[in-house]
């Protein structure tokens, strides 16, 4: 019999092997670089060498070996399992290089500025009630200064009444010298001076506006995450949130919250990171990129394992091919002419199977006999007081396909017969 695969002169057998080669180089590539995010260079490149060379073999040998197909399927699925997890890794961040920072910073923008609509209305608020202060202590200490008598009164507004109160608990500690009355006294100058810390707090908040303002102007969808961060926790850190607290008359107000580094990470500190994020969102949050990362590096090496299956007995010859070598080595022949040796043997039955006579096969062609029918492909059938092999009519085709190329020995006994 001819080595046609081992001498690659199939054309759809190289075409096998070149694309399982091909394949087997992308699938090790995506697996490297899974890996490289997890150990070192040296790590990944070693590892991945031995478990894509692990699935090649593998392959092969089920293809060639049928007695051990079960347990070597096991360990072509334990390998394939890291194969795919790191390859899948490899290509999600690859994939995702691009497209998942900006939809995080596009996330964090829409959520900065929904924390930036709720500090301006608060600001707004306590900027108006500020106003409100400033205009109000201003008329009070007019009042103070043409009429007097205005700390003693009441006011509904509790911002007013406690400077009301606080000007009367000062003056309580005047001497008689300073009597209340109308004109310039140390009241009046109470008053003014709160009027000026309230136009103080009335400016601060009027300014943190603006800053909110000019922020939100700066502010881009698609600026990095650090520096969205960065620049709303300086504005943030800046808000005069005391004097929001006293101007809204509120013991404490509810902050906006601020957003959380962690929880907008557009790059991955470290390698363990992106093989962490990358299985959780594969498991709770999955999307199309998720599933097509995985479902590639699936099918590479599906695949792989497919070619290399299909083109092994090719390479390495089938187990009847095997049979058939060593029987023609038994008798000291090249496999061809042993081949067309047994063909000329052989005679049909009556439904058309090819059958053969113990008494006229050699010694090599018994043993192969002998492997056919331990192998349910050949049984012993008695006829006419006569023993006979009966042969399966896959091996009656290998045989004559065995022939379809004719070596050189083949052709060199054709020529001398001549």
């Amino acid at each position: 019999m001819p080595r046609v695969s081992a001498d690659l002169t199939r054309p759809m057998v190289k075409g096998l092997f070149v694309a399982t080669c091909l394949l087997s180089i992308v699938s090790w590539y995506t697996t490297e670089q899974g890996m490289a995010l997890y150990l070192s260079v040296w790590f990944a490149l070693l590892t991945s060498l031995g478990v894509q060379g692990a699935l090649i073999l593998v392959a092969w040998l089920i293809g060639l070996n049928k007695s051990r197909r079960a347990l070597l399927g096991v360990v072509y699925a334990i390998t394939a399992t890291v194969s795919i997890a790191f390859s899948y890794v490899s290509l999600y961040t690859w994939f995702s290089a691009r497209e998942r920072p900006a939809a995080v910073e596009r996330k964090l923008y829409d959520e900065l500025n929904s924390s930036l609509g709720k500090t301006q209305e608060l600001v707004a608020a306590a900027s108006a009630e500020a106003q409100k202060h400033v205009l109000a202590l201003s008329e009070m200490g007019t009042a103070e200064k043409s009429v007097g008598f205005i700390s003693r009164a009441q006011d509904a507004d509790p911002y007013l009444r406690a400077v009301r109160d606080a000007v009367a608990r000062e003056a309580q500690t005047y001497s008689t010298a300073y009597p209340e009355g109308s004109g310039t006294g140390l009241r009046y100058t109470a008053f003014e001076r709160y009027t000026k810390l309230a136009r103080q707090s009335a400016d601060r908040l009027e300014a943190a506006q603006n800053a909110i303002n000019e922020f939100r102007g700066r502010l881009k969808p698609l600026d990095p995450t650090e520096n969205q961060l960065r620049g709303f926790r300086q504005l943030y850190d800046g808000m005069p949130w005391s004097d929001v607290t006293d101007s809204l008359h509120a013991a404490k107000i509810e902050r906006p919250q601020v957003p959380a580094y962690a929880d907008f990470v557009d790059r991955s500190v470290t390698g363990q990171e992106d093989l962490l994020v990358s299985f959780q969102e594969l498991f709770t949050a999955p999307t199309a990129r998720h599933v097509f990362s995985f479902a590639l590096a699936a099918f590479i090496d599906i695949i792989v394992f497919l070619l290399a299956f299909a083109s092994g007995p090719y390479f390495f010859g089938s187990s009847e091919q095997n049979w058939v070598a060593a029987s023609a080595a038994l008798d000291g022949l090249d496999e061809q002419i042993f081949v067309r040796s047994l063909l000329s043997k052989l005679t049909p039955t009556i439904r058309g199977m090819a059958r053969v006579e113990p008494e006229k096969l050699t010694s090599g062609e018994q043993q192969l006999c002998f492997v056919l029918v331990s192998k349910s492909l050949a049984i012993v059938q008695e006829a006419d007081g006569k023993q006979f092999y009966l042969l399966d009519h896959t091996i009656h085709e290998l045989l004559l396909e065995c022939l379809a190329t004719r070596g050189l020995p083949l052709r060199a006994s054709a020529t001398a017969r001549v």
